[in-house]
């Protein structure tokens, strides 16, 4: 009979104990959740944006193609905000793990993990998201609303108010510190302006980075959550209502983990790796964007495929991979043992 995640988690508690050596501090007063996060985190490092949304309009393409290969259960890893939800929707693993660079990637992911507590339905999310206020039967907020429908309902809302904000930022903060993970005020700060950003922005949110032109390949948040894989089907996660659901449950149990760390590092992903070795499971996807090129540039690519290597995988695990050129990017996925087979074999491609 397969076990309940919260005992794995007992069972896990063991491997963080030893994990301790690597962040020296008082962990014991911290939830299992705040514990899980401390001892698989690395000191933050820097990337040039934000990134409060993705930049891949094809993000959704792979989605026909995990299906095919049959890619779901076991655990997920992925960078980035929120189109990991839509992969996690699709995959359905038991645990997922948020890997960023960025702590505040970590602190925007404490965003969201209080946005499902907070919200009942797709609806109530996106609206608290972008600070929208939908009449909970409004048309286009229902269960069975299109993807198109729920856009239009949140475009057609009126803006919160001042107060209204303020209460929902209230909620939201106390919702955050119930996660028992210690922030400064500083991080709580930086979560203020992110959901700030949301609200004064709502669905015309823009992909940025810092020294960079705007592009005019970078989506807003409207382009993202209507986008379609490449038969023509909406796959984000908040398009149907069992998707969003499976996620705020995931979110619910505390097993979708955002963890601060370098994928080409040493610590994170083996730690992680320990984690599920612990808890007898195997990767199913790791979601990598397009790290591989900066790796590759910084001469760190090799760390992460022997990072890759040494995760339990299950034999039909894969990497979702984005490349950037020509005005846009493009989403494909490629088997993991494919990859550092061939790495073993020589150069990977």
């Amino acid at each position: 009979m397969r076990q309940s995640p919260n005992r794995h988690w007992l069972r896990a508690l063991v491997l963080l104990a030893a994990l301790a050596s690597h962040h020296p501090g008082p962990v014991a007063a911290q939830s299992t959740f705040a514990r899980t996060i401390a001892e698989l985190s690395e000191p933050g490092g820097y990337f040039d944006t934000d990134n409060l949304i993705s930049n891949e309009r094809s993000y959704l393409w792979v989605l026909p193609d995990l299906e095919r290969a049959a890619v779901r259960g076991g655990a997920y890893i992925g960078v980035g905000p929120d189109q990991n939800f839509s992969y996690i929707a699709q995959v359905q693993p038991a645990v997922a793990f948020i890997v960023d660079i960025r702590r505040d990637n970590l602190l925007l992911h404490l965003l969201f993990k209080a946005l499902f507590a907070q919200s009942p339905t797709r609806a109530a999310y996106l609206g608290q998201l972008v600070g929208r206020s939908a009449a909970p039967n409004a048309a286009g907020t229902g269960r069975q609303a299109t993807m198109a429908e729920l856009v239009g309902a949140i475009d057609r809302a009126p803006r919160l108010s001042v107060a209204a904000v303020d209460a929902l930022r209230a909620r939201l903060d106390a919702e955050i510190g119930r996660t028992g993970l210690p922030l400064s005020m500083e991080d709580r700060r930086t979560i203020d302006r992110f959901h700030r950003t949301f609200i004064d922005e709502g669905l015309d949110l823009q992909f940025t980075s810092t020294g960079r032109a705007p592009q005019s390949y970078y989506p807003t948040y409207r382009d993202l959550l209507l986008e379609t894989d490449q038969s023509g089907r909406t796959g984000n996660f908040l398009a149907t209502e069992a998707a969003f659901q499976f996620v705020k449950g995931l979110q619910a149990r505390d097993l979708v983990i955002p963890v601060t760390g370098d994928l080409s590092g040493r610590h994170a992903l083996t730690a992680i790796g320990r984690l599920l070795t612990t808890r007898q499971q195997q990767v199913s996807a790791v979601y990598a964007s397009n790290v591989e090129f900066y790796l590759a540039r910084s001469g760190m690519l090799d760390r992460f495929l022997d990072n890759l290597h040494a995760l339990p995988r299950a034999g039909h695990a894969v990497l979702i991979r984005s490349r950037f050129g020509g005005g846009g990017s493009s989403s494909e996925i490629q088997p993991i043992s494919q990859l550092v087979g061939t790495r073993a074999a020589g150069r990977p491609r």
